[in-house]
Formats: C-alpha cells, structure tokens, sequence
C-alpha cells in the first residue's frame, strides 16, 4: 500500500502528542474521529456534564470540518460517561449542538445498564 493516512489536528483544538484528533484512511475516505473530551483550545477541561458535552461535541464538528464534512455524514457516535452523572442532561447538551443528524450510537441511556456494545 502506497497511500497513507491523513492525521487532521486543527489548530482550534489542543494538540497532544499521543494521539491524533480524526484520521482520513485512504481506502474509501473514512474520517476516524479521536474521542473528544469537553476541553478547550488551550487543554482546559470545562467545568460539569453540559458544558463539557457541549465543547466535545464542537469539537467533534471541528474535525469534521476540517475533513470536509458535518454531522449528516457520521454513521455512529461512541459516548461515555461517568458514573453518577445525569446522561439526560449530557445528551440534552449533545443535541444541542450536534442537531437532528441520527447515528448509530454506543453510550448509556437507562438505569442499570451495564453494557453497551456495538
């Protein structure tokens, strides 16, 4: 294989060594978006469940963006949260952002759960 990946790390987002903010593979152009944290351009991880969903989720719209893409072509979405937090207020803040755009998605939603695979 003589083509490689394209790593994409815009400049709004902070920049960390050991890992990249989204991949292009070049097989069928796929956009593989590193996990976002509610961190700023600086590295400043915001402050509860709403304002840090709400800047990762524009910072995954950042790397879309600088794919060349939105939402509307993002087939599944992977959320994790911790223990003890309100996942209603942190899909509230996702949605906010991230719109009416549907995806298959892998995160907690209901009491009890244990396990989301997919």
């Amino acid at each position: 294989m003589t083509t490689k990946t394209t790593h994409l790390d815009p400049e709004e987002l902070h920049s960390n060594p050991a890992f990249t903010q989204g991949v292009i593979a070049p097989a069928a152009r796929t956009l593989y978006v590193g996990g976002q944290l509610g961190t700023d351009s600086t590295g400043n991880l915001l402050d509860g469940i709403e304002a840090q969903t709400t800047q990762a989720m524009r910072n995954v719209l950042t790397v879309l963006a600088a794919a060349g893409t939105g939402p509307e072509y993002v087939v599944k979405l992977n959320i994790y949260l911790v223990n003890g937090v309100d996942a209603q207020v942190g899909y509230a803040a996702s949605r906010s952002v991230w719109g009416n755009h549907r995806t298959a998605i892998v995160g907690p939603g209901r009491p009890h759960r244990v396990l989301d695979a997919g």
